[in-house]
């Protein structure tokens, strides 16, 4: 069973996110605070303080649709950085589900001579 749809980029909310927050209150927070188009089929990765709840907003064609998980026992590795908001890639999200830390592997070296 597929959780989530076809998507074109992952931006993840750095910091704490009010959890109370759904449909209405995530889609103002990505248009207002990170001016980002909650309507682009992109997915929008939100944590709570505790950083135990991830919340992921996306345009489901034809509304939002929040898919919600909450960890019993642990915490996510939710990252630090200055922005407001990241992009990372799609094996970053499922290290982050997974509770890894998404910026711990090794870098991609790109040469352009031997």
């Amino acid at each position: 069973m597929k959780l989530l749809p076809n998507y074109n980029k992952i931006y993840l909310a750095v910091g704490s996110t009010d959890m109370r927050k759904s449909f209405n209150g995530l889609s103002l927070l990505v248009t207002e605070n990170f001016d980002l188009d909650p309507f682009s089929g992109d997915l929008f990765v939100f944590c709570n303080r505790r950083r135990d709840i991830i919340k992921i907003l996306y345009w489901n064609n034809s509304g939002f649709a929040v898919w919600h998980t909450r960890l019993e026992q642990d915490r996510f590795h939710w990252p630090d950085s200055e922005l407001e908001v990241i992009d990372i890639d799609s094996k970053q999200m499922s290290w982050l589900l997974a509770g890894l830390e998404i910026d711990k592997a090794h870098q991609r070296l790109l040469y352009d001579e031997i």
